[in-house]
C-alpha cells in the first residue's frame, strides 16, 4: 500500500516490507529492491535459474518473472516504488511546480535485462555493512515519517543505495584500481583517507597514483572527490535536503568545506546549482 504523508497530506508511492516472503514480488507498475540478509532463495528470473545467497539483492522491474521454489533460512526486506517517486517535485506545501522531466537516473540500469544486467548486482562482503545500514534507516523513515522532509531522505538513501549497487555492478576484474574503486563506492559517506586507498590496493601512494592517472586522469583522492561530488549533485537536483546534511551523507565533515569544494569543482556554488537545475527542467 502507498505511504500517506501526514505532514503534506498527500500519498507517496512507495512501499516498504520488513519480512518479504516472495510470494508477490515483482509488485505491478513498481520497481522493487529485495535485500537478503540471510539464507538463500532459488528459482527462476525471467525464465533462469537462479539463487541469490545472503548478502544478496534482487533489482526487480514490473516486467521481470519471478518464481521461488525453494527458501533456505531467509530473512529478506523489500522497498519497491513507483516511477513517479523518481520525479523530483519538491515534497514542500505549495510547490509542485518543479517539472516532471527532471527525474532521477542513478541506478535505472539495474532494471534493464541485458548480458550485463541480470537484476541480482554482485555485492562484495566489504559493501555490506554499509548497504544495510542504509536500507535499514530507509525502511525505518517509511514508517517513522520523523519530519515534512522524511520523502526527500528516502530519496536521498534510494540514490546512494542504486549509485552503490551500480558502480559495483560494472567492475568486473579486480586490480588494484578496482579494489580501490570498490573501497570508494563502499566508504565515500565516511572519512576516507589516502592510507586507507594505499592499504586496499596493497601498493604505495606514487604507484596507486600512476595507475588511476592511466584510467582516470586524475589522483586517487580526487576521483573520491569527484565522486563525493556527483553525489552530492544528485542529491541537490531531487531532494530538498540541507546542505549540511547532504554534506554528511558524502563524506565532507563541514558544510562549509563541501561548498567549497563543490564551488571550486563546478564554478557555481551548491546553491546555484540546485537553483539552475531546477529551472532548466521546468523549461523543458
Amino acid at each position: 500500500m502507498p505511504q500517506y504523508d501526514r505532514h503534506k497530506k498527500r500519498t507517496v508511492s512507495i512501499e516498504f516490507q520488513t519480512v518479504e516472503d516472495f510470494s508477490k514480488i515483482p509488485y505491478q507498475q513498481r520497481f522493487t529492491l529485495a535485500f537478503l540478509t540471510d539464507g538463500s532463495v532459488s528459482g527462476l528470473l525471467n525464465e533462469r535459474p537462479v539463487t541469490v545467497s545472503a548478502p544478496g539483492i534482487l533489482c526487480l522491474s514490473e516486467e521481470d518473472r519471478l518464481h521461488i521454489f525453494e527458501k533456505r533460512d531467509v530473512s529478506a526486506q523489500s522497498f519497491c516504488f513507483d516511477l513517479d517517486f523518481l520525479s523530483s517535485v519538491p515534497i514542500t506545501e505549495g510547490k509542485d511546480s518543479i517539472s516532471t522531466n527532471l527525474k532521477i537516473q542513478t541506478g535505472l540500469s539495474l532494471f534493464r535485462r541485458d548480458a550485463g544486467h541480470t537484476g541480482i548486482p554482485s555485492i562484495p562482503a566489504k559493501a555490506y555493512p554499509q548497504l544495510f545500514e542504509w536500507f535499514f534507516v530507509l525502511g525505518t523513515e517509511v514508517y517513522a515519517q520523523s519530519d515534512g522532509l522524511w520523502a526527500c531522505r528516502i530519496k536521498k538513501y534510494l540514490i546512494q543505495i542504486l549509485g552503490m549497487l551500480e558502480d559495483l555492478n560494472r567492475q568486473t576484474e579486480q586490480s588494484p584500481v578496482d579494489l580501490v574503486l570498490e573501497y570508494i563506492h563502499t566508504n565515500y559517506a565516511n572519512k576516507v583517507s589516502l592510507a586507507d586507498l594505499t592499504n586496499c590496493a596493497h601498493l604505495n601512494r606514487v604507484s596507486l597514483n600512476q595507475l588511476f592517472h592511466q584510467r582516470y586522469g586524475c589522483t586517487a583522492m580526487a576521483y573520491l572527490l569527484n565522486h563525493r561530488l556527483k553525489v552530492a549533485s544528485n542529491l541537490l537536483i531531487h531532494t530538498d535536503m540541507s546542505l549540511n546534511e547532504i554534506a554528511r551523507s558524502t563524506g565532507f565533515e563541514y558544510d562549509t568545506y563541501f561548498i567549497k569544494q563543490f564551488s571550486a569543482k563546478k564554478k557555481i556554488s551548491p546553491t546555484a546549482f540546485r537553483k539552475s537545475s531546477r529551472e532548466l527542467a521546468r523549461l523543458q
